[in-house]
């Protein structure tokens, strides 16, 4: 009978359950006196981090910035959710973008009219956030951290040069389709298609690997000269106006589209890489004289020591030399120098 009544009360349909209240939010450090906020918006949740490295280093005990995404009722982000509200930029709120194609294109379209007008907005100068992770000087590092291991079995400087010279010819024809605002002449996919690597050969830092690479873009580069050749034409004095904004046969890298940099290109390198690395660390282990149990702890130890390695180059930094880093530098120091004055 006790049972029956405890159970009646533990289900009792009767019974009225309330949410609990929700927990207390903490709240922003307050801002100490003296000190100036800036609120700076960037397009997504991925670019937060990107942008909190690229401005920690001007804070101060006088200035401080809080990153943060757009939010509004319909949840709109991106550049153009960004720019679209820019007119309302000032000293305590700015904005950070990509540059997609705004820089090589100078003033010759609304979106790189409204960045260059703006001592509020900063841009990338490569064509995103993903350009700057992937900037080769940086790359074993990035192996590093994913693998623990130093050993330096691949020139990533050698083949993302490499890499640029066999894609220039097919991102000149990309890009100026984009200039020139008819797209479908050479759209993302196919260019997308045309420059992704489906492998790594690493021997002789991957020379087998970038001539397949430039048999693809030669095939693709024919046949847009026949399809159009007007065009072709053309190519010669856009070329001269890249190599005005800093672009050569061997940065091309830093001016095509992120995504597929990243995704399509320096992933595939990367892992290739690092299954190398792992196998001679394993190897090293495995050979080192240790057996039975303490064979197994250092097996597992290493294991246990390993990183994702998209989430390693995600987490780069090691940016910072690039000379497009330099111009960004440059805008964020002239911005400081100009507000503090106000």
């Amino acid at each position: 009978m006790g049972e029956t009544m405890v159970n009646r009360r533990r289900y009792n349909p009767q019974r009225i359950f309330r949410p609990q209240p929700p927990e207390r939010l903490p709240e922003l450090l307050p801002v100490e006196e003296g000190c100036r906020r800036v609120v700076a918006e960037v397009e997504g949740y991925e670019d937060v981090a990107f942008w909190r490295a690229i401005l920690d280093p001007y804070e101060s005990p006088s200035l401080r910035f809080d990153i943060s995404v757009p939010l509004d009722r319909k949840l709109a982000k991106g550049k153009k959710t960004l720019l679209g509200r820019a007119a309302g930029c000032h000293p305590g709120h700015i904005m950070c973008v990509d540059s997609d194609f705004d820089f090589l294109f100078a003033d010759q379209t609304d979106d790189s009219r409204i960045i260059n007008s703006s001592p509020y907005i900063f841009h990338t100068y490569a064509y995103s956030t993903e350009n700057y992770l992937c900037y080769a000087p940086s790359l074993h590092n990035v192996c590093v951290k994913a693998t623990k291991n130093d050993a330096k079995i691949f020139d990533f400087e050698r083949f993302m040069a490499a890499y640029s010279r066999a894609i220039y010819p097919a991102f000149v024809w990309y890009a100026y389709s984009a200039h020139i605002a008819t797209p479908n002449v050479f759209t993302l996919p196919a260019f997308k298609n045309t420059v992704r690597l489906g492998y790594l050969d690493l021997d002789r830092t991957g020379a087998d690997t970038i001539s397949w690479l430039q048999k693809q873009v030669s095939r693709r580069i024919y046949a847009l000269e026949v399809e159009h050749p007007e065009i072709a034409e053309q190519l010669g004095e856009f070329e001269k106006l890249l190599a005005r904004r800093g672009v050569t046969p061997d940065n091309t890298y830093l001016f095509m589209h992120g995504h597929t940099l990243m995704d399509n290109v320096v992933c595939v390198v990367l892992d290739a890489v690092c299954a190398k690395l792992r196998l001679l660390s394993g190897e090293r282990i495995r050979t080192s004289g240790c057996e039975g149990q303490t064979l197994l702890n250092e097996q597992s130890n290493y294991t246990n020591s390993l990183f994702n390695v998209r989430d390693a180059l995600l987490f780069n930094e090691n940016y910072k030399e690039c000379f497009l880093y330099r111009k960004l530098q440059h805008d964020i120091e002239q911005f400081i120098e100009l507000t503090d004055k106000k």
